[in-house]
C-alpha cells in the first residue's frame, strides 16, 4: 500500500481475525459507559433484575450496571466499517468506537447513511494530490473508500445524468474543518469540470474561482481560541455548469457575519485578518495615505499584535492584493476600499468625556474625527456636529439633542460595525460580479454551503439562536431527504412500506421560533417589541414566557435568572438563552446624521457603501424606546426592517434552493480543542454527533430495515445455520434465502425479501452471527476431536510397528550370535559374491533408474498437457466472457431503444405542456388587462376623493363654531373613548400581526420569482411557436365574426318555433310534478337503506370484539405454551437427577419404612397435582369451545343480516327500475320535440352544442370554485373587519393604492398557505383516520396531566398572592410585627419546602421522560429480543421432542417422580416470587406511610402554630396541604399512566406493523391522486384569484361603509345607546365568525375527504375537455360547411313552416304510444319481478347446498378479492348518481326560466325573446344529449335483464348443467350482495355529507342575514342629514383632527355613490 492508500483504506487481516470473533461470541461483550472514555467493552457475568454485574476488558474490574445504560456490541466483522448505516447495533457507543478506530488509523472521512462524517486530523494528510482526484474520477461511491472527493463526483456525475441541481451542506463547530473540505471541493470541481479547448477564458475563471477564498477568508476569518483560521460568516458557493458540464461562473451568498469583532476580541483572539495585513503588509507610501499608526494605538485591535505561528501576514497581505488583480478590481476600488478599512479602525481612537455640570459628552481631542473624516470624504466639524449633538425628530418637528457620553461611544462603535458589514457585502457582490462575466448561459448548478454548526455554550444569545435555526432547518431537510431515499430504495426492490416523514418530528420546534401567529414564535414577538416605544429586554421574556409557555418546546431554565431567561428543547438537546441587548441586535440602530453626511460624501466608494440610507433605524427610533412613539415609529415604516425578519427571508430563500436541489451531507467533527493531531476527546465527538444530527440520522435508521445483505452473501454465509434447506443442484439466490429464512423461523417482522438484497431490521444480523459462530466451533471442535482421535491412531500404529520391527531386530541378532561361529557360515558369506544372483541387484538398480527417468518424461509430458488444458481453459472462459459482453451490448441496445421510445413519449408529454402554458399565457395577458383597467379606475376614485376632501374643508370651518358647545356633552363619551382606545390597542397588534404575515408572503414571492424565471427561459424558446398561433387566432376570430352574422339570420326564423316551445311548458310543468313524487319516494327508500347500515355497523362491531377476544386467547396459549416449555427443561435436569436418585433409591428401599411412608406421600401428591392439571386441561377446553360457539353465532348473525340486505336490495332496484322508466319516457318526449327540427340547424346545432358542452362543465367546474370561495371569504371576514378598524389611525400617505397591494400580497399568502395546508392535510390524512383511536386516548391522557400542572401552578400561584397579602398586612400593622414574623418565616420555609418538592418531583417527570425516551429508542432491540425468545422456544420445543422419544422407554417409572418434583417446585417458586413481590410492595408502602406519618405530625404541629397566629396564615396551610396531597395523586397516577403507556406503546406498535400492510396498497392510489390533484389545483388557484380579487373589491366597499359607522358612532350623542347595542351584536357576529371558522377548519378535512370522491368525475370531465379540443378541430371544418348550407337554409325555412303543423300532430300521436309502452314496460316489471322471486328461492337452495359442502371459507377469500373490483363499480354508479341529481336540478332550473319567459312573453318585446330562444335551444340540446346517454345506459340494462332470462330458461331446461352452475350463481349473488352493501354505505355518507352541507349553508345563511341587518341598519343612519354636524364636533374634541378629516372625507366619497 501506498502513502495515501494507508489513508484511505482499512486493514482488513485485523478485522478478520477468528481470535477477535470468539473472543466476542464467548464473553457476550457489550458497551459500559463511562466518564473518562464515553464507553467501555465490558463482558456480561450475572444478571440480578434491572441491575448486571459487568466485568471490564481493560481493567478486569467489575461494575453494576443497570440494564438501559447497557448498549449491544457489534461483531469484529464490521470494525472500521466505511458505512455506519451498516453497522447491525445502531448505538451511539458503536458509532464512537467505530469513529475512534478509524480515525486512530488515519481514517478522517467515514460515511453514516447520507452523511459523511470528517474528523480533523490536525495535520496534512497526502490524499488531496491530483493522483487521487484522478483515483475518484468518475467512479461511483461505493467503490472507492470515504472521501469528499466522492461526494463530490457523485453530485457532479448526477448533476451531468439527471440534469438536476446539486447542493453539498458542510457544517460543524469553528474548527471542524468546513472552509477546507469547501476547498477541497472547489479545487475538485476546478480540476474536473474545466476544457482545456480554449484557456483563456476557462483559465481566467477558474482562477478567479479559486482566488475567491483567500479574499474572503482576510475579510471574513480571524484568529479564535479554538482555530487560527476561523470563519466568522456562513456562505453559499453556487458554481453554475453549461450543458456540457463545464464551469460558466459562480455567485456567492452570506450569512451572518460577526460584525462586533471588529471593535472588540476576547483574550488571545484577533480581530478580522485584513487589519493586522494592511499594518504590516503597506507601504510607506501607502501608510501615509490611509494614515495608518501602529498596533497599539488602536483601541478597537483589543489584544495587540497577536501573531499566528506559521503565518506571515505580509506575505498574505501581497497574496491579497493579487487575489484583487485577478478578480479584476481596479487600483481606484482597492485604494478606497483600505481606506474604509482605516477608518474603521480610526473610529476606535475617538475618545469623549462628560462635561462637569451636564451628562453632555465632549470630544477633547478632535484627530481621529479629523482623520476619520478625511479617510471618508466628510466635513470634520458636521461629522463631530452629528455625534455629539444630532437631531431627531419629535412629533413633527426636529430637536438637536445633546448625547451622553455612553450614547455617543455606542454610536461611533455601531458605525463601526455598520461601515465593515457594507463593505464585506460590497466586496461578495464585487466577487459576484466578477465570477458572472462569461456570455454562456449555465444549465445547472452546484451549491457548497458552509455554514456554523448547531452550537450550546454557557451564555447562548442572538446569535447562538439564528444558528441553531438554521441547523433546525437543515436537519428536517436531511431527515426528508434521508428517508425519502430509504423509501425509493424500497419501491426499487418491491418492499412493503409506508412512508414516514420525519420533518415533521422537527416541525413543532420551528414553529416555536418562526411562526407568525396564532401563537406568534419567538422572532415575531421580539419584532412586535421593537415597535413598542419602552419595551426592554424583561417585557420582552415576560411576553415570550406568556404566549409560549404551553409550548411542548419551551421551558423555563433551571439556571438562575442571571445566566438564562428561557429554554427551548432542540433535536440535539436543551439550549438556555439569555435575551441580553436583543432589542437592540434586532434593530440595529445607526446614527442617521452620520449615515447621510456618508451618503453625500466625497468619495464615490463610499457614497456607494452607503447609498440605501433610509432603510436604516435611526436615533429617533431609539429615543422613542424611552420617551414616546410619535417620532419613533412614523418616521419610516414602510421601510423599517429588522434583523431578524432579513434573516429569515435569506433563510426561506435558502431553504427553497436547497429543496429543489439534491443534497449532500458533510458532517466535520472536532477531536479535540488542543489543536493535537491523534487525541480525541470521546464526550466532545458525542456531542458533536448529537448536534450535527449523525445520531438522529441513526435513530431513523432504525426505524426502517438498515442491515440489508445481496442473496449470494446471505447464502454463502449463514448456509452453514440450514444445511438441509436447500435442496442440490442450481436454485434461484432470491428461492435459495427464502428457504433458508423458513429454515431458520426469523419473525416476518424482522426481515423483508427484495429483488436482489435481503433487508433486516437492527440487531438481527448480530442474532445471526452468534448463532453462526456457535454452529462453527461446534463444527471446529467435532473437527479437532476427529483430527487429534487420526492422529492418536497414527502414532498408536506406528508404535505398534517400532514394536514389531524391534523383535525381528532381537530375533536376527540371536540368530547372528549362534551362527557367528559357525564354519558353514563364513563359507556361505564368502561363496554367495562370487554367484550370479548377487548381481541381479546390480541390474535391478540399473532398471530402477531408468525407471526413475522415464517417470521424469512421463511427468514432463502431463504437465505440458496441463498447461495446455489450462490455456483452453482460459481461452473458453475469455469466450464466454465476449459472449457475455455481447449478450450485455444487446441488451444494452435494447434498453437504449427503450429510452428512444420514452424520450419520445416524453416529447410528446412537453409538447402538451407546451400547449398549457400558451394557453396560460394568454390567461395572464387578459389579466394584465384587467388590472391596467382596475388602476384606471382606482385613479379616478382618487381624483374624485381630491374633490371631495376640498369640498369637506369648507363644511369642516363651518363646523368648528358648533364645536364649543358640544364639549360638555363630549365629556360623558370620553369616558367610552378611552375603553375604545383599548381596543384600538389590541387592534395594533393584530396589525402587526398581519404585516408580519405580508414578510413572510415576501419570501414567497421571492420563490414564485425563481419559478418565473425558468418559466421565461421556456417563454424565450416558444415565441415563435406563440406568434404562429396568434396569426392563426386572428383567422379565426375573421371567421366567427362571419358566423355570427349567419348565426343573427338563422335568430330571426327561429322565433317562429318559440311559440311551440311555450305550448310544450304545460306538458313539462306535469312532468315536473311527478318527479317531486319520484323524489319524495326516493328519500323514503334511503332513510330505509341507512336503517340497514345502521344494522350492518353494529354486526361488524360484533365481529371486531370477537376478534379481539380471540387475539386475547392466542395470548393466553403463547402465555401457557411459555410456561410449558420452562416447565419442560426444568423436567430434563430433573430426569438426570432421577436417574442418579434410582440408584441410591434402589439400594436403600428396605432401609426403613419411613422412605416407603414418604414414596406414599408423593404418589397421592402427584395424583393430585395430576387431577389438577386434568381439570385446568379441560376448562381450558370448555373455554375454547365456548369461545367457537360465539363466533359460529357471529357468523350466523351476520349470514341473517345479509339475507335482509339481500331482500332491501331486491326493494331498492324495484324502485331503481321505477324511474329509469319515468326517464325513458322523458327522453322519449324530448325526442319528439326535436324531430321537428331541419337539417340546416341540426349542423348548425352541432357546432354550437358542442362548444355548449363545454360551457355547461365549465360551469359545473366554476360552481364548486365559487363554493369553495364563498368558504374563503368568510374566513376573510375578520381579517377585512380588522383592517377597517385600523384604516381610521392610518395617515395620510396611505392611501388606497396601498391598501390594494397589501390585500393583493395577503391573497397570495393565503393562497400559498392552503396550498401547504392540503398538502399536508393530503399526505397525513389515510394515516390519520386509522389512528385517530390511539391517538385519542393518548391525547386524553397527556391533556389530563396538563391538566393537572396547570392546576399545580394555579394553586402555587394562589399561594404566591397570599403571601404579598400577608406581606402587607405585616406593614400595616407595624406593631404586631415581632408576633407576626415568627409565622412569616415559617411559611417562608413550608414554601420553600414545597418548592423544593416540586423542584424535585420535576425532576422526577424529567428521569420518567429520559426512561420513556430511552425505552422508545430500545423498543426495536426488545423486539429483536422477542424474536430471539421466539426462535428459542421453537428449538427449545424441538428438543423436547427428541427428549420425550428418548425417555420414552423409561416413561412408566420415571414420570411420576419427575412430574412430582417439577410441579412441586414449580409452586414453591411461584410461591416464593409472590411472597418476595408481596414483601416489597408492603416494604414500600410502610416506608410511604412512614413518611407521609412524619409529613403529616410537621404539618400539623405547624398548623397549631399557624392557627394560633393568624387565621389567615392557617388557610394558606389548609390550601398548600390540599395541594401536597394533590400532588402526591397526581404522582400516583402519573405512575399508573405511565405504565399503560408503556402498555400502550407495545399495542400501537403491534396495529402499526398491521397497518403497514393497508397502508402499501394504498400507496398507488394516492400518489396518482396527487399528481392529479396537483394539475387540477394550479388551474384552481388561478381561477380562485379572480375570484377573491372581485370578492375583495366588495368587501372594501362594505369595510369602508363599516367604518364610516363606526366613527359616526363615536361621534352622536342622540344614537349613543343604539349604536351600543349594534356594537354588542357587531362582538357576537364576530365570536360567531370565530366559531365558525372552526367549523370551517374542521370542515375542510371532510371536503378533503369529498375531494376523494370527486377525483373519478374530475378525470371523466378532463377526458371529455381532451375530446372537446379534437372535436373543436373537427368544427373547423364545419364551419366551412355551414357558409355552403346557409343558401339552403332559407329555402329550408318555409319547409320549417309548414312542418310545424305537422309536428303538433305527430306529438299528440307519440303521447299516446308513450301510455302504451308505459302499460307494455309495467308489464316486463311484472315479470321482471316475478323473474327474481323465482332466483331468490333458487339461491335459497344453493345456499343450503353450501352450507352441507362447507364452503364458507373459500366464499370469504374470494369476497375479499371481489370487494375491490366492486368498489370501482361503485364509484361509477355514484357518478351517475351524481349526474342525474344534476340533471333534476338543471330541469328544474330550466322549468323556472321557461315560466318566466311564458310570462314575460305578453309583456316584453320581440328583442328580448329573440335572445331567449337560443338559450333555450341550447338547453334542449344539452338535455337531448343528456337523455340519449342515458337511454343508452337503460338499452343496455334491458340487453342484461334479457340475458339474464336467457340464462335462467337454459337452467330450467338444462336439470343436468345445474350443479355446475348453481355455484357460479352463487358466486354472483355474493357480488350483487357486496354491490348492495357498498351502495348503501355510499349513500349514507352522500346523505350525511349532504346533510353536513345543508347545516352549513344555513349556518352561513343567518350569519350573512345578520350581517346583511347591521349593514342595512347602518346604511339607514348614513343616509339621514342631520348627523353630520356631530361627526364634525366630536372629530374636533378627540384630538385627532387630520386623521378624521381624512376618515370623513373618504366616507362622504363612499356614500354619495349610494
Amino acid at each position: 500500500m501506498s502513502d495515501a492508500e494507508k489513508f484511505l483504506y482499512a486493514d482488513r487481516n485485523t478485522i478478520n481475525d477468528p481470535l477477535a470473533q470468539a473472543d466476542w461470541a464467548s464473553k457476550k461483550l457489550v458497551w459500559v459507559p463511562s466518564e473518562k472514555l464515553g464507553f467501555e467493552a465490558g463482558s456480561v457475568k450475572e444478571e440480578t433484575g434491572d441491575e448486571c454485574l459487568v466485568e471490564l476488558v481493560d481493567s478486569g474490574k467489575k461494575i453494576k450496571v443497570n440494564k438501559d445504560d447497557i448498549q449491544k456490541m457489534n461483531p469484529p466483522k464490521f470494525s472500521k466499517v466505511e458505512d455506519m448505516a451498516e453497522l447491525t447495533c445502531l448505538n451511539e457507543a458503536s458509532v464512537l468506537h467505530n469513529l475512534r478506530e478509524r480515525y486512530f488509523s488515519g481514517l478522517i472521512y467515514t460515511y453514516s447513511g447520507l452523511f459523511c462524517v470528517v474528523i480533523n486530523p490536525y495535520k496534512h494528510l497526502p490524499i488531496y494530490t491530483e493522483e487521487i482526484v484522478e483515483m475518484y474520477k468518475g467512479k461511483k461511491r461505493h467503490e472507492m473508500p470515504p472521501h469528499i472527493y466522492a461526494i463530490t463526483d457523485t453530485a457532479y456525475r448526477s448533476m451531468m445524468q439527471d440534469r438536476e441541481d446539486q447542493s453539498i451542506l458542510c457544517t460543524g463547530e469553528s474548527g471542524a474543518g468546513k472552509t477546507e473540505n469547501t476547498k477541497k471541493v472547489i479545487q475538485y470541481l476546478a480540476f474536473v469540470a474545466s476544457s482545456f479547448k480554449t484557456k483563456k477564458d476557462q483559465g481566467e475563471l477558474e482562477k478567479q474561482l479559486l482566488q475567491a477564498n483567500p479574499i474572503l477568508e482576510a475579510f471574513g476569518n480571524a484568529k479564535t481560541v479554538k482555530n487560527d483560521n476561523s470563519s466568522r460568516f456562513g456562505k453559499f458557493i453556487r458554481i453554475n455548469f453549461d450543458v456540457n458540464g463545464y464551469i460558466v461562473g459562480a455567485n456567492i451568498e452570506t450569512y451572518l457575519l460577526e460584525k462586533s469583532r471588529a471593535i472588540r476580541q476576547a483574550k488571545d483572539e484577533r480581530a478580522f485578518h485584513v487589519f493586522y495585513y494592511l499594518l504590516s503588509g503597506a507601504g510607506d507610501k501607502l501608510r501615509a495615505e490611509l494614515c495608518l499608526e501602529d498596533y497599539n494605538k488602536y483601541r478597537f485591535l483589543s489584544n495587540g499584535n497577536v501573531t499566528i505561528p506559521g503565518q506571515q501576514d505580509k506575505e498574505l497581505f501581497a497574496e491579497t492584493i493579487d487575489a484583487f488583480r485577478i478578480m479584476g478590481i481596479p487600483e481606484e476600488e482597492q485604494t478606497g476600499l483600505l481606506k474604509v478599512v482605516s477608518a474603521v479602525l480610526q473610529l476606535g481612537n475617538m475618545s469623549f468625556k462628560k462635561e462637569r455640570n451636564t451628562d453632555q459628552a465632549s470630544m477633547p481631542d478632535n484627530t481621529a474625527a479629523q482623520k476619520v473624516s478625511h479617510l471618508l470624504g466628510m466635513n470634520v466639524t458636521d461629522f463631530t456636529r452629528a455625534i455629539l449633538t444630532p437631531r431627531i425628530k419629535v412629533g413633527r418637528d426636529c430637536v438637536q439633542k445633546a448625547q451622553t457620553q455612553e450614547q455617543a461611544e455606542f454610536a461611533v462603535e455601531a458605525l463601526a460595525k455598520a461601515t465593515y458589514e457594507r463593505l464585506f457585502r460590497w466586496l461578495v457582490m464585487r466577487i459576484n460580479k466578477a465570477l458572472d462575466k462569461t456570455k454562456r448561459q449555465g444549465a445547472s448548478f452546484i451549491g457548497i454551503l458552509d455554514i456554523a454548526g448547531f452550537e450550546i455554550f454557557e451564555l447562548n444569545s442572538f446569535e447562538q439562536l439564528c444558528i441553531n435555526y438554521t441547523n433546525e432547518k437543515l436537519q428536517q431537510l436531511f431527515n426528508h431527504t434521508m428517508f425519502v431515499l430509504e423509501q425509493e430504495e424500497y419501491q426499487r426492490e418491491g418492499i412493503e412500506w409506508s412512508f414516514i416523514d420525519f420533518g415533521l418530528d422537527l416541525q413543532p420546534c420551528i414553529e416555536l421560533i418562526e411562526k407568525t401567529a396564532g401563537p406568534p414564535g419567538i422572532l415575531a414577538l421580539l419584532d412586535e417589541e421593537c415597535w413598542f416605544p419602552k419595551a426592554t429586554d424583561k417585557s420582552f421574556v415576560e411576553k415570550v414566557v406568556q404566549e409560549l409557555g404551553n409550548n411542548s418546546k419551551f421551558q423555563k431554565p433551571k439556571k438562575l435568572k442571571d445566566d438564562a431567561d428561557f429554554c427551548i428543547i432542540h433535536y440535539a438537546g436543551k439550549v438556555d438563552y439569555k435575551a441580553k441587548e436583543w432589542l437592540m441586535k434586532n434593530m440595529d440602530p445607526l446614527n442617521d446624521n452620520v449615515a447621510t453626511l456618508l451618503n453625500q460624501s466625497s468619495d464615490k466608494f463610499v457614497s456607494e457603501l452607503w447609498k440605501d440610507v433610509d432603510r436604516i433605524v435611526g436615533l429617533d427610533k431609539v429615543a422613542g424606546m424611552a420617551e414616546s412613539l410619535h417620532g419613533a415609529v412614523k418616521t419610516r415604516k414602510g421601510m423599517f426592517r429588522t434583523v431578524g425578519q432579513l434573516y429569515k427571508e435569506q433563510l426561506t430563500n435558502l431553504m427553497t434552493t436547497l429543496r429543489n436541489t439534491n443534497p449532500n451531507f458533510v458532517r466535520c467533527i472536532i477531536p479535540n480543542h488542543d489543536i493535537k493531531a491523534g487525541k480525541l476527546a470521546h464526550h466532545l465527538v458525542l456531542d458533536q454527533l448529537r448536534c450535527n444530527g449523525v445520531l438522529e440520522g441513526i435513530r431513523i435508521c432504525r426505524q426502517g430495515f438498515p442491515n440489508r445483505i445481496v442473496f449470494q452473501e446471505f447464502r454463502q454465509r449463514y448456509e452453514i445455520l440450514t444445511p438441509n434447506a436447500i435442496p442440490k443442484g442450481f436454485m434461484d439466490g432470491k428461492q435459495a434465502c427464502v428457504l433458508m429464512i423458513k429454515a431458520l423461523e426469523l419473525d416476518s417482522n424482522l426481515y423483508r425479501i427484495g429483488q436482489s438484497k435481503v433487508f433486516f431490521r437492527a440487531g438481527v444480523l448480530a442474532h445471526l452471527e452468534e448463532e453462526r459462530d456457535l454452529k462453527i466451533t461446534d463444527v471446529i471442535i467435532t473437527f479437532q476431536a476427529w483430527c487429534r482421535g487420526y492422529v492418536a491412531r497414527r502414532a498408536f500404529a506406528k508404535r505398534q510397528q517400532q514394536l514389531t520391527a524391534m523383535r525381528v531386530i532381537q530375533r536376527n541378532c540371536a540368530a547372528y550370535l549362534k551362527l557367528r561361529n559357525w564354519n558353514w557360515w563364513r563359507l556361505f558369506t564368502k561363496v554367495k559374491p562370487l554367484l550370479q544372483v548377487t548381481r541381479q541387484e546390480e541390474e535391478m538398480v540399473a532398471k530402477e533408474e531408468e525407471l526413475v527417468k522415464m517417470k521424469e518424461r512421463q511427468q514432463q509430458a502431463e504437465d505440458q498437457l496441463k498447461e495446455f488444458e489450462a490455456k483452453q481453459q482460459q481461452l473458453n472462459a475469455e469466450k464466454m466472457a465476449l459472449q457475455k459482453q455481447l449478450q450485455a451490448e444487446t441488451e444494452r441496445c435494447q434498453e437504449a431503444e427503450e429510452m428512444r421510445a420514452r424520450l419520445a413519449a416524453r416529447q410528446q408529454e412537453l409538447e402538451e405542456i407546451l400547449h398549457d402554458l400558451e394557453s396560460r399565457l394568454e390567461e395572464e395577458e387578459e389579466r394584465v388587462s384587467q388590472f391596467q383597467t382596475e388602476r384606471k379606475k382606482m385613479q379616478q376614485n382618487i381624483s374624485d376623493l381630491e374633490q371631495q376632501l376640498d369640498e369637506e374643508e369648507a363644511a369642516r370651518q363651518k363646523l368648528q363654531l358648533e364645536k364649543v358647545t358640544m364639549d360638555a356633552k363630549l365629556k360623558k363619551i370620553e369616558e367610552e373613548i378611552m375603553v375604545l382606545d383599548d381596543q384600538n390597542a389590541k387592534l395594533n397588534k393584530e396589525k402587526k400581526q398581519l404585516e408580519e404575515r405580508i414578510s413572510e408572503f415576501t419570501t414567497n414571492l421571492a420563490e414564485e420569482e425563481e419559478k418565473s424565471k425558468s418559466l421565461q427561459k421556456l417563454k424565450n424558446k416558444h415565441e415563435a411557436m406563440i406568434t404562429d398561433l396568434e396569426d392563426r387566432l386572428r383567422k379565426e376570430e375573421k371567421q366567427r365574426q362571419e358566423l355570427e352574422k349567419s348565426r343573427r339570420r338563422l335568430e330571426g326564423d327561429s322565433t317562429e318555433l318559440h311559440d311551440q316551445i311555450a305550448e310544450l311548458q304545460a306538458q313539462i310543468a306535469e312532468l315536473r310534478a311527478q318527479l317531486a313524487k319520484k323524489e319524495e319516494e326516493l328519500q323514503a327508500e334511503l332513510a330505509r337503506i341507512e336503517e340497514e347500515a345502521a344494522l350492518k355497523n353494529a354486526a361488524q362491531k360484533n365481529i371486531r370484539e370477537l376478534e379481539a377476544q380471540l387475539s386475547e386467547l392466542q395470548e393466553d396459549l403463547e402465555l401457557e405454551k411459555a410456561a410449558r416449555a420452562k416447565a419442560e427443561k426444568n423436567r430434563r435436569d430433573l430426569g438426570e437427577e432421577l436417574e442418579a436418585l434410582k440408584t441410591e433409591l434402589e439400594d436403600t428401599l428396605d432401609s426403613t419404612a419411613a422412605q416407603q411412608e414418604l414414596r406414599a406421600k408423593r404418589e397421592t401428591e402427584v395424583s393430585q397435582l395430576k387431577k389438577t392439571l386434568e381439570d385446568e386441561a379441560r376448562s381450558h377446553e370448555q373455554m375454547l369451545v365456548e369461545v367457537r360457539q360465539k363466533h359460529n353465532q357471529a357468523f350466523e348473525e351476520l349470514n341473517e343480516q345479509l339475507e335482509q340486505a339481500k331482500r332491501g336490495k331486491a326493494s331498492v332496484e324495484k324502485a331503481k327500475q321505477a324511474l329509469e322508466s319515468e326517464r325513458s319516457e322523458l327522453q322519449i318526449e324530448l325526442q319528439s320535440l326535436s324531430q321537428g327540427k331541419n337539417e340546416s340547424e341540426h349542423r348548425r346545432k352541432k357546432a354550437e352544442s358542442q362548444l355548449q358542452e363545454l360551457q355547461v362543465k365549465y360551469g359545473e367546474s366554476e360552481r364548486q370554485k365559487q363554493e369553495l370561495a364563498d368558504k374563503v371569504s368568510k374566513m376573510q371576514v375578520e381579517l377585512e373587519a380588522i383592517q377597517g378598524t385600523l384604516s381610521k389611525v392610518e395617515s395620510k400617505s396611505i392611501k388606497a393604492a396601498k391598501d390594494c397591494s397589501t390585500v393583493e400580497s395577503q391573497l397570495k399568502d393565503t393562497q400559498a398557505l392552503l396550498e401547504e395546508e392540503t398538502r399536508q392535510k393530503l399526505a397525513l390524512s389515510t394515516r390519520i383516520r386509522q389512528l385517530e383511536d390511539e391517538q385519542n386516548n393518548l391525547k386524553e391522557m397527556l391533556e389530563e396531566e396538563e391538566e393537572s400542572k396547570k392546576n399545580v401552578e394555579k394553586q402555587l400561584h394562589t399561594a404566591q398572592a397570599q403571601l404579598t397579602d400577608m406581606k402587607k398586612k405585616v406593614e400595616q400593622e407595624a406593631q404586631s410585627l415581632e408576633s407576626m414574623e415568627d409565622g412569616k418565616k415559617k411559611l417562608q420555609r413550608e414554601v420553600e419546602s414545597i418548592m423544593q418538592q416540586l423542584e424535585e418531583r420535576n425532576a422526577g417527570f424529567d428521569k420518567l421522560e429520559k426512561t420513556k425516551t430511552r425505552l422508545q429508542r430500545e423498543l426495536d432491540d426488545v423486539l429483536v429480543d422477542q424474536a430471539h425468545l421466539r426462535q428459542t422456544v421453537q428449538e427449545l420445543e424441538r428438543k423436547q421432542k427428541k427428549f420425550d422419544q428418548m425417555l420414552a422407554e423409561e416413561k412408566n417409572i420415571s414420570q411420576k417422580y419427575a412430574e412430582e418434583r417439577d410441579r412441586a417446585e414449580a409452586e414453591a417458586r411461584e410461591k416464593e416470587t409472590r411472597a418476595l413481590t408481596l414483601t416489597r410492595e408492603l416494604e414500600g408502602i410502610t416506608d410511604l406511610k412512614d413518611e407521609l406519618e412524619r409529613v403529616n405530625k410537621q404539618l400539623k404541629t405547624e398548623m397549631e402554630d399557624l392557627m394560633s397566629s393568624k387565621d389567615d396564615a392557617g388557610k394558606s396551610v389548609h390550601e398548600l396541604e390540599r395541594a401536597k396531597r394533590g400532588m402526591e395523586q397526581q404522582l400516583a397516577e402519573m405512575k399508573t399512566q405511565l405504565e399503560e403507556l408503556e402498555d400502550e406503546l407495545q399495542l400501537t406498535e403491534d396495529a402499526k406493523l398491521r397497518l403497514e400492510v393497508n397502508m402499501q396498497a394504498l400507496k398507488a392510489q394516492f400518489e396518482r391522486d396527487l399528481q392529479s390533484r396537483d394539475e387540477q389545483g394550479e388551474e384552481k388557484r388561478k381561477q380562485l384569484v379572480k375570484q377573491v380579487r372581485e370578492m375583495e373589491m366588495e368587501l372594501e366597499d362594505e369595510r369602508k361603509q363599516r367604518a364610516q359607522a363606526v366613527s359616526v358612532r363615536k361621534k352622536l350623542e342622540l344614537d349613543l345607546s343604539e349604536l351600543a347595542a349594534q356594537i354588542d351584536n357587531a362582538n357576537k357576529a364576530r365570536d360567531e365568525a370565530l366559531r365558525q371558522l372552526k367549523k370551517l377548519q374542521a370542515q375542510m378535512k371532510d371536503q378533503m375527504r369529498e375531494f376523494e370522491d370527486l377525483r373519478l368525475s374530475r378525470d371523466e370531465a378532463l377526458n371529455q375537455a381532451k375530446e372537446n379540443e379534437r372535436k373543436i378541430k373537427s368544427m373547423e371544418a364545419e364551419i366551412m360547411q355551414l357558409h355552403e348550407d346557409l343558401s339552403a337554409a332559407d329555402r329550408a325555412k318555409k319547409q320549417i313552416q309548414q312542418e310545424r303543423d305537422e309536428l303538433q300532430d305527430e306529438i299528440n300521436s307519440q303521447n299516446a304510444k308513450n301510455l302504451l309502452s308505459s302499460d307494455e314496460r309495467r308489464r316486463l316489471e311484472a315479470r321482471i319481478a316475478q323473474l327474481e322471486e323465482e332466483l331468490e328461492e333458487e339461491h335459497l337452495n344453493v345456499e343450503l347446498i353450501n352450507d352441507r359442502l362447507k364452503k364458507a371459507t373459500l366464499q370469504a377469500e374470494q369476497v375479499t378479492v371481489e370487494l375491490t373490483a366492486e368498489r370501482g363499480n361503485s364509484q361509477r354508479l355514484e357518478g351517475l348518481r351524481s349526474q342525474l341529481d344534476r340533471q333534476n336540478k338543471d330541469l328544474k332550473q330550466k322549468l323556472q326560466d321557461l315560466e318566466a319567459a311564458v310570462k314575460s312573453k305578453y309583456k316584453s318585446t320581440i328583442a328580448a325573446l329573440e335572445a331567449k330562444i337560443p338559450q333555450l335551444e341550447e338547453q334542449l340540446d344539452v338535455e337531448m344529449k343528456e337523455r340519449q346517454q342515458s337511454t343508452k345506459q337503460v338499452r343496455r340494462m334491458e340487453k342484461k335483464l334479457k340475458e339474464i332470462l336467457l340464462q335462467v330458461d337454459d337452467e330450467r331446461r338444462n336439470a343436468e348443467q345445474y350443479k355446475n352452475e348453481t355455484e357460479k350463481l352463487n358466486t354472483r349473488m355474493k357480488q350483487l350482495k357486496r354491490q348492495l352493501e357498498e351502495t348503501e354505505e355510499e349513500a349514507a355518507r352522500a346523505n350525511a355529507s349532504r346533510r353536513k352541507l345543508q347545516r352549513e349553508l344555513e349556518d352561513a345563511t343567518e350569519s350573512a342575514s345578520l350581517m346583511n341587518r347591521e349593514v342595512s341598519t347602518l346604511k339607514n343612519k348614513l343616509r339621514r342629514g342631520d348627523f353630520t354636524v356631530n361627526v364634525r364636533r366630536t372629530a374636533g374634541r378627540s384630538g385627532l383632527d387630520s386623521d378624521e378629516e381624512n376618515d370623513l372625507k373618504s366616507e362622504g366619497s363612499e356614500a354619495t355613490p349610494e
